[in-house]
């Protein structure tokens, strides 16, 4: 028969510890047993169990001592109490030191069992539960940023460092270049792990929605304010909040967050209570933010509260040595997220990822592997599967090779040029590029989607 679970029972009574062996066995339950708690200490090793029914009374160690016992070495191991003398007193004692139930002798067999069935789902809930959690918190763990080239290993020794204390952290680097995963990291080997990392895009918001996002509002605070609202930090409490494009944020808002580094507490918008919360805050920023200092646009007051530690992550054109090892990883995840069988580069691919400068840093990394997976036609990664700008810009020393004769050119083809060379130019985005040529981005969006059909042409007639 299929073992169903391990079971220890420890009682004292011959009798009855013979007959509660012999039903659990007949159950399909794996089961062992012990005459007293002493005799059953080194079984716990031995056997490993996943459920134990103990006696409380028995001579030298009782039930309760014995569940303490378990508890220190397994958690999870559900503890079910037996006696003869049964009382209020003692279900609260047994309850208290942490039995997963409580029976009464003489012992009612379909009681016990499913006593012990639901003990067992429970403890299987419990475990999955927490695998869950840890397969939640892995992809946010030190080891899954990315990462072997000399540059990272600051960072990483850093993150290790900071993350056990209380201290506010400074991320600063480009933008794309990981800070948010930074943070992640920094939170989720802290002891604040199992509290919220709420997230916030300083650069997002306008002052006023901003200051009520972070801090809260009360009702009639403002136009459309119908209700009160709890803000960000009471959100973070006993966790992190992070704070990115912290260099985005007004003066009068610069003056609160100054007051909560300091103190620890705040108001809502329109109110007077003053609010107490547990909260560490990690701030990360892409601008310079001494320059903005000198500008008088951010205070030094609060960026000497907010770089007690400071962490710099270098740009992707700075480590170099770390782009095949992002480039597997994330045809990995964006092979499975939209279940294509992608599983490497070519050679020339690999190439022109290696010879680009990446000024949109992993981000602009990401997008790239992404379309290279989506439109990919087989197995590997070609050169013309990545984004137009990432081979024109990959062609080494000397003018892109897609350069378009002037006189001679086409619009269309001087045109596209233009589109191309300005997305590398902003790291791929289509706003910014947009804004430099003056045009909009549903026009840049199309005819990446006509060059795009264009290429596909070209390579089938080849």
């Amino acid at each position: 028969m299929e073992r169903r679970g391990r079971i220890l029972v420890v009682e004292d009574d011959v009798a009855l510890r013979t007959e509660l062996c012999e039903v659990l066995r007949e159950e399909g339950y794996a089961v062992s047993s012990a005459p007293d708690a002493f005799k059953a200490l080194p079984m716990l090793e031995a056997h490993e169990p996943e459920v134990v029914l103990t006696d409380l009374h028995m001579p030298g160690m009782g039930g309760i001592d014995l569940l303490g016992k378990v508890r220190e070495r397994d958690p999870e191991c559900a503890v079910i109490v037996m006696t003869a003398y049964a009382s209020v007193d003692s279900a609260v004692a047994a309850m208290k030191a942490g039995a997963t139930d409580y029976l009464t002798k003489p012992i009612n067999v379909e009681e016990l069992l499913l006593v012990i069935e639901r003990a067992l789902e429970r403890r299987q809930l419990r475990l999955m539960r927490a695998r869950l959690r840890q397969e939640q918190a892995q992809q946010r763990r030190l080891h899954n940023i990315v990462g072997q080239s000399p540059a990272m290993q600051p960072v990483f020794d850093t993150i290790l460092r900071v993350a056990p204390t209380r201290a506010t952290v400074l991320i600063v680097g480009e933008s794309g270049t990981g800070k948010e995963l930074i943070a992640s990291a920094i939170h989720e080997h802290s002891p604040r792990a199992d509290g919220p990392l709420v997230k916030l895009h300083c650069a997002a918001l306008a002052e006023t929605l901003l200051e009520s996002e972070l801090f809260g509002h009360e009702k009639g605070a403002f136009t459309g304010a119908v209700q009160r609202r709890d803000g960000l930090f009471q959100a973070a409490d006993r966790g992190t909040l992070f704070l990115d494009e912290i260099g985005e944020i007004s003066p009068a808002i610069q003056v609160k967050l100054l007051r909560f580094l300091q103190e620890h507490e705040f108001t809502r918008v329109g109110g007077n209570q003053t609010i107490q919360v547990d909260v560490r805050v990690i701030a990360a920023t892409n601008r310079d933010l001494r320059k903005r200092m000198a500008e008088g646009l951010f205070r030094e007051d609060l960026y000497y509260r907010l770089n007690v530690v400071s962490i710099e992550v270098p740009p992707l054109r700075a480590r170099m040595d770390d782009v095949p090892l992002l480039a597997a990883h994330l045809l990995r995840r964006f092979a499975q997220e939209n279940g294509k069988r992608v599983s490497g580069l070519s050679e020339e691919a690999l190439a022109c990822l290696l010879r680009y400068h990446w000024p949109g840093n992993v981000r602009e990394l990401a997008n790239a592997i992404e379309r290279a997976v989506i439109v990919s036609r087989s197995e590997q990664i070609e050169r013309d599967d990545l984004p137009p700008w990432v081979v024109a810009g990959g062609t080494g020393g000397g003018p892109p090779q897609d350069m378009p004769r002037i006189p001679g050119a086409s619009m269309a083809e001087l045109e596209r040029y233009a589109i191309v060379k300005t997305l590398q130019h902003t790291g791929g985005s289509t706003s910014k590029a947009a804004e430099i040529l003056g045009i909009s981005v549903r026009k840049i969006q199309y005819r990446l989607q006509e060059y795009q059909k264009a290429d596909l042409a070209a390579r089938q007639r080849k």
